[in-house]
């Protein structure tokens, strides 16, 4: 006799029984309670119809915090997307190569609440630009390390290794726990690091980096070149 005879040829006493025997049973199938018909009667019925309101309310709660937490993701993507669009607005009424990168630094500092700045520009040396400790003027050979990352030309998101946090933070490497870098399509490199070892990680998103990045681009090569 095979195996689904054997299970065709269980009777409902049978089934009862090992019920009877394993009262457990819907603990570890519990959507098994959901489909079951209870009868309207009160009585025996009554702790499987509480059971099965307990599983429902279980679910509803586990719906509503996965609704909240949606929510939440939403409302603060609304508001990054505000703040970009205000950084790109920005730029495009400054009316000098300083001005806008001021402004760069400036709203990613306050608007984005961010620890530490560096905007690395190529080849714009003889720029008349502000000595700030934000700002890195010098050329793409000077930045070995950042060769692949920059021939790849995506943002990069994590633990930065220590030849790439020296070159950008110098003195204060030992300070960034976490980083982001965005690569300035032919321009530089924009980097954000933060003291706070969890706030950037390989998984986040980077539609909004990208956007910061283009913008950042295009702000710097309206003036053309240094």
């Amino acid at each position: 006799m095979n195996e689904s005879v054997i299970k065709d040829a269980v009777s409902a006493a049978e089934v009862a029984s090992y019920l009877r025997r394993h009262p457990q049973f819907l603990d570890e199938f519990p959507d098994l309670a959901l489909t079951l018909i209870v009868p309207r009667e009160q009585g025996a019925t009554t702790s499987l119809a509480s059971y099965q309101l307990e599983v429902l309310r279980d679910k509803n709660q586990e719906l509503t915090r996965r609704l909240r937490d949606l929510v939440a993701i939403a409302t603060e993507n609304e508001q990054l997307m505000v703040r970009v669009h205000s950084l790109g607005t920005a730029l495009m009424r400054e009316t000098t190569l300083e001005a806008s990168v001021r402004r760069i630094a400036a709203s990613l500092t306050e608007d984005f609440d961010t620890d530490l700045i560096r905007l690395v520009l190529f080849g714009r040396k003889n720029a008349e630009l502000p000595a700030a400790d934000w700002l890195i003027l010098c050329d793409a050979a000077e930045m070995p390390a950042f060769a692949e990352f920059l021939e790849r030309g995506e943002p990069l998101c994590g633990r930065l290794q220590p030849d790439k946090l020296e070159a950008l933070f110098g003195d204060k490497a030992g300070e960034v726990l976490s980083a982001v870098l965005m690569p300035i399509d032919g321009v530089g490199m924009l980097a954000i690091g933060s003291h706070d070892g969890n706030r950037f990680h390989p998984g986040m998103g980077t539609v909004f980096l990208k956007l910061i990045g283009e913008s950042a681009a295009a702000a710097v090569t309206r003036f053309g070149a240094a």
